[in-house]
Parts: structure tokens; C-alpha cells; sequence
């Protein structure tokens, strides 16, 4: 579908949601933004998009994203717009692309992230423009911190030296002033885990000074280590504020952990003076790479081919394997039961393509192997591009899952992870699932309540400019939503499936999805932090 850039759009007979429910109106829309909210006039050349009888709502905001090299898959594109999702924020888990040539990203995070088609090593500015107009979707970037230790550090586990520190200092500076939103930091990942709260800390500085926001995925695997992920938390943010004397604003990403656990947390963080936010998907199991939970840290952050040769070398493979299943079954998320946990949702690696959607368990019978010996197998058959779903030892209901997202700190985030044949269902029906389990089966959020967490909030949090509501003036991201059938199709079983329910969808005022089906309109702009974060919650 193609319409003159300044053509008048206007969306009749929908629902506008707000505190006491929903109110009529019709949306015109021009040059991008809402122009007129209400009662609006009728001309001959209008494009009239009819609603309805359906909810108009804001573009959603993904805060915890791993599409930031897919933006121009139409499959990736299709399954985000159908849930809703008009913009993500790239650069999660102290691991992307900027800064440097993206080498580290594309080899360490294959499994993760996939490679980029078009970053060509010119940091979070060249990121952003690779995104601009390259497709219907909007994304901002946070700094990962990992990547910048890589750049300076290379793979020593060692601290970091004052003059390393004040050039990874630099790095994150220039990734904040071409427009990153934030650091982030993956302290289970390499080389986040070696990096200590203090050197943490330093790389705050000039995210606080800027008005950004540090974003962690916390060390020690959440769940029932949950309280040391945050207290280091707190202690980085008071590291930064004792030296700049400016606040750090925080952001937990997917917060998973039982409810009493997140809510004893966030009541910690808010008892220390703390502006703190987290995400949460709403689903129980993870997803993550194999070697993650699996490898000793030390041998991860070696280059691949050393990597390799220990997995297949028969004289160190014995020790390795001890080692591996010691880490595995002592771990507080797996335990003895870990070979039935793990569910294989990527292996590159054709010879073991039958594997996908099998536990470990399952697919060590198939080959009469023992889980362990299979899973080292396929990391070296697939040069460690492995990624799994992993259940939990308690899995969370929706009535448990509706106590941690009523904190008005929840933002939405789907932690989705596009890459493999048998992946997470997170990444293609997160967003439609809130709507479905929370708003209309739950009754948790009302549908202004889903505005704010979805919407309004994480555009307020990562500062992304005049987007996030409904209101004239604003850019017109826009969802026309069936409130009666929005839902998510994709399971853990048959994790394809696309949400239904939202068929229309406008990014800066263009319609990028009409009737379900893309209209091949690239309107995605990559977002610049636009303002200092507004402190949260209000």
C-alpha cells in the first residue's frame, strides 16, 4: 500500500482507552503525526482506515529485544507488527554490534542475535542509520557493555587497568552522544561476568550525567539468587551517584523469579531511593545460549577455535565433561533434572538439525548417549551456535505473573530470541499474550493500564521522543486492536504460530500492516535519546 507522504489518514470508528474505560473517536493523521483526536471532519481525499469498533492504542515498545540485526526480515517484521510492536530497544545484555566491528557480537551471540547485513563497524550512529527508513520498524540502542570490555579489554578476565577504564569510559561516552539510550550489561555472558561492580560503576558515569539508563541482566541467574543481583545493583548506582552526583537510573531486565521474590526486590530498591524499572515476559521457561549454563566462563571467553579444541580433544574432553556436569546440576535454575529442562531450539549444525524441540534427555535416548556427552557434541558440531529453552523449577501461573506485572515499574519486553527452528514462543506472541492473559482473561490490567506498561511508560523510560499516546502532536505509531480476539497462537510446542487480533498498524503515520499483511512501507527510523528519562514511577 503507498499514499503520498502527506496524505491525511483517518482511522473512524474506534475506542480510545483511558482511566474509566474506553471513549469513541476517530484519529486524523499527516506529515507523521496525530493531528486531530475526536470529531473530525470528512474530506473526498481522505484514506479512511475503519476501525471498527476496535481499540486504537500506541505503537508498543519491546524494552528487551534480540531483533537488532533482523529489523529487515519481513518474517521478523510480520511477527512484532502482528503483536503490536512498533519499536524495540537493540543492544541487550552487554552484547551487540556497536561499538567496533561487530565481529564479537555476530561470533559470541550467533545463537542470539544473528549476524547484521548492514552494520559496517561505525558504532551506535552507524547502528541507528542502519535502521532509518531500512524497514517498518522503529529501534533505539543501548551501549553493551560487554562489547565495549571486548574493545578494550579483549579477553583477559583480569580487572580492568585505570587507563582500560577510562578508555571503555570513552566508548560509552560516544555511543551516548550518537544516541544510545543507555548501557546495558549481560553479567552471566563474557566478558560481563568478569566485569566488577565498581568498573561497572565507572562506565555509569557518563550514562547518568546524560540522563540514560543502566540496564542489567543480573548476575547469578535470578530466581533464588535474586537478592545479590540486586544489591549490586544498588551498590553500582550508589558508586555513580557518589561520584557524579547525578542519579542512576536502573532497569532490571526480564526479572524473573517467583512474585515474592521481585516484589521484596523492587520494595529493596525503592526503600534506597532508587528510580528503578524491570521488564518481565509472560512466560515462565528462558531461553538463552547452551553454553551459557554449560562451559566454564574461562574457556568461553576464548576464541572459538580454543574453544573447539578442548570439546573435541579425547585427552581434555573427559575433565571438561565433569566440569560441565558439575555446573550444570548444582545450578540453582536446572539442577539434576537439567537434561529434561533444556528443550535444543537452535543447532546449526545440519547432522543435528532432528533435534530441534527435543529435550536433551530426549534427544541423548534417540542417539543412546549419555545428555552431557550429546550436549558437548553439539556445541562443537555447531561452533557453539546453540541456543535452548530452559524450564524453571516453579512454574509461575497467571495469577502469580499478574501480581509482578501490576508494579507499576513492569514494562513490557519479550527477551525474544528469532533465531532457530523450535524457538521460545516469547518472540512472536509476548505482546498479544499480555493482552489476552492480563487484560481480558486475568482482568489484571485494565486496557489503559496495558497502554501504560506497553506504551507510554518504556517511551517515557528510554526517552524516545513524542511517541508512547494518543494525544495531537504525537507520532503516529498506531495499533488497531479487536479486543475480543487479540491473541498469541505460538506455544512452546508449535512456537511459529503469529498473533492475531491486531491487523492494521501505523509507524509514523504510515500503515505498515494492513488486513494482516505487510504493505511493504519502510517508515522505521532509529530512535536518538530525546530527552532526559522521566523518573519512574510517577
Amino acid at each position: 500500500m503507498s499514499t503520498p507522504a502527506d496524505s491525511r489518514i483517518v482511522l473512524r470508528g474506534g475506542s480510545i482507552p483511558h482511566a474509566d474505560g474506553v471513549r469513541r473517536a476517530d484519529l486524523a493523521v499527516q506529515n507523521g503525526r496525530i493531528r486531530a483526536v475526536g470529531e473530525v471532519d470528512r474530506r473526498a481525499d481522505d484514506l479512511v482506515i475503519d476501525a471498527g469498533d476496535r481499540l486504537l492504542l500506541p505503537g508498543f515498545v519491546d524494552a528487551h529485544s534480540h531483533a537488532d540485526g533482523l529489523l529487515g526480515d519481513p518474517e521478523v517484521q510480520l511477527a512484532l507488527l502482528r503483536q503490536g510492536v512498533t519499536t524495540i530497544i537493540a543492544g541487550q545484555d552487554g552484547v551487540s554490534y556497536p561499538p567496533g566491528d561487530g565481529a564479537y557480537a555476530t561470533d559470541y551471540f550467533a545463537a542470539i542475535n544473528g549476524p547484521h547485513p548492514a552494520y559496517r563497524g561505525d558504532g551506535v550512529a552507524g547502528y541507528l542509520s542502519s535502521v532509518d527508513d531500512a524497514g517498518p520498524l522503529n529501534a533505539a540502542c543501548l551501549v553493551p557493555a560487554g562489547t565495549v570490555r571486548f574493545e578494550v579489554c579483549g579477553r583477559d578476565e583480569a580487572p580492568a587497568t585505570p587507563e582500560q577504564t577510562v578508555a571503555m569510559t570513552a566508548l560509552v561516552e560516544s555511543g551516548l552522544a550518537e544516541g544510545a539510550v543507555g548501557l546495558s550489561t549481560g553479567l552471566d555472558y563474557v566478558p560481563g561476568i568478569f566485569q566488577q561492580a565498581s568498573e561497572i560503576a565507572a562506565l555509569c558515569h557518563p550514562v547518568a550525567r546524560s540522563g540514560g539508563v543502566y540496564v542489567t541482566h543480573l548476575r547469578g541467574g535470578y530466581e533464588a539468587n535474586t537478592a545479590a543481583g540486586i544489591a549490586e545493583v544498588a551498590e553500582i548506582a550508589r558508586l555513580t551517584a557518589a561520584a557524579t552526583g547525578a542519579e542512576l537510573p536502573v532497569h532490571v531486565s526480564h526479572f524473573h523469579a517467583d512474585a515474592p521474590i521481585v516484589l521484596d526486590q523492587l520494595d529493596k530498591l525503592a526503600t534506597a531511593g532508587l528510580s528503578a524499572t524491570f521488564d518481565a515476559y509472560p512466560y515462565v521457561r528462558g531461553c538463552s545460549l547452551l553454553a551459557m549454563p554449560l562451559l566454564p566462563h574461562a574457556l568461553s571467553a576464548r576464541p572459538l577455535p580454543q574453544v573447539l579444541a578442548a570439546l573435541t580433544d579425547p585427552d581434555r574432553r573427559p575433565a571438561l565433561r565433569q566440569s560441565c556436569l558439575a555446573r550444570v546440576t548444582t545450578s540453582a535454575s536446572l539442577g539434576t533434572g537439567w537434561a529434561e529442562m533444556i528443550t535444543l531450539a537452535h543447532v546449526a549444525a545440519p547432522e543435528f538439525s532432528w533435534t530441534h524441540g527435543f529435550s536433551l534427555r530426549q534427544a541423548a535416548a534417540r542417539v543412546e548417549a549419555e545428555p552431557i556427552d550429546l550436549a558437548l557434541d553439539l556445541l562443537a558440531a555447531a561452533r557453539l551456535e546453540v541456543n535452548v529453552v530452559m524450564a524453571v523449577p516453579h512454574e509461575r501461573g497467571p495469577a502469580e505473573l499478574a501480581r509482578i506485572f501490576s508494579r507499576p515499574e513492569h514494562v513490557g519486553g519479550s527477551d525474544g530470541i528469532f533465531i532457530g527452528a523450535h524457538p521460545h514462543p516469547r518472540a512472536r506472541g509476548s505482546f498479544a499474550r499480555y493482552l489476552r492473559e492480563f487484560v481480558r482473561e486475568q482482568q489484571s490490567w485494565t486496557w489503559s493500564d496495558a497502554v501504560a506498561h506497553l506504551a507510554s511508560h518504556p517511551v517515557d523510560r528510554f526517552a524516545l521522543g513524542e511517541r508512547g499516546r494518543i494525544r495531537v502532536g504525537s507520532v503516529a505509531d498506531l495499533l488497531v486492536i479487536d479486543p475480543h480476539t487479540v491473541a498469541d497462537t505460538a506455544t512452546y510446542d508449535q512456537p511459529l504460530g503469529l498473533s492475531v487480533g491486531i491487523d492494521d498498524v501505523l509507524v509514523a503515520g504510515t500503515p505498515v500492516l494492513r488486513d494482516g499483511e505487510l504493505t511493504g512501507a519502510h517508515p522505521g527510523r532509529g530512535l536518538r535519546r530525546t530527552r532526559t528519562h522521566q523518573i519512574f514511577p510517577q
